[in-house]
């Protein structure tokens, strides 16, 4: 099934609310998505988890929707074949509006393998709030980390569907930002995302 596709119930007619967006002009700062994509093991949920720290510490509102944690919830009904891991996308990406419009900056750390659900994920939640950071990492590297045994797994056969061994990963060709993972610490990655959201995502 192409997910995609799909279009909304034609008996569905959202609400005109008042004053849509209502929290972002409440708030010192542009409330942003940042979505961070990467193979299993680059350091995505490290990273947004000490990025959360640093936002917070800014006095940001914020959120992290971590693949895991998703997977074990809103989505767990799903598998990981490429149609599943579409609408898992899509799902995340709804979820991350809603919450955009109620003013939190969201962290959002999911392998996100195709670049055309990672571009319908921006389509959904705005090019201007949508900051995508490749977390990069090279596969031998990752392997190494392995923390969760996953691509031992994969390798012997185990798991189906597994990004970087039976299933491609589309590497961002124009993120907003790139850490490489292998060359930064967690504390220059995030310093490095900030940095870039300083130059970038100011209240304006």
């Amino acid at each position: 099934m192409n997910y995609f596709a799909q279009r909304p119930n034609q008996n569905l007619h959202a609400f005109a609310f008042t004053q849509p967006h209502a929290g972002h002009s409440r708030l010192p700062y542009q409330p942003m998505v940042v979505w961070m994509t990467g193979i299993s093991a680059s350091g995505k949920s490290t990273i947004a988890d000490a990025l959360d720290v640093a936002l917070q510490a800014q006095g940001r509102l914020t959120c992290i929707l971590d693949g895991d944690s998703v997977r074990g919830g809103l989505c767990r009904d799903l598998g990981f074949t490429d149609s599943d891991r579409d609408e898992n996308i899509r799902r995340v990406a709804e979820v991350a509006r809603l919450m955009l419009e109620a003013g939190l900056s969201v962290i959002v750390a999911l392998i996100s393998p195709s670049s055309a659900s990672r571009h319908y994920a921006r389509s959904i939640i705005g090019n201007e709030y949508f900051v995508e950071v490749h977390v990069d990492a090279p596969l031998e590297t990752a392997e190494l980390r392995d923390p969760k045994g996953l691509y031992k797994k994969a390798r012997l056969g185990l798991i189906k569907h597994f990004t970087g061994i039976d299933s491609n990963y589309d590497v961002p060709v124009f993120p907003e930002v790139r850490v490489d993972t292998q060359a930064l610490s967690v504390e220059q990655s995030v310093q490095t995302i900030l940095d870039w959201v300083a130059r970038n995502h100011a209240r304006t």
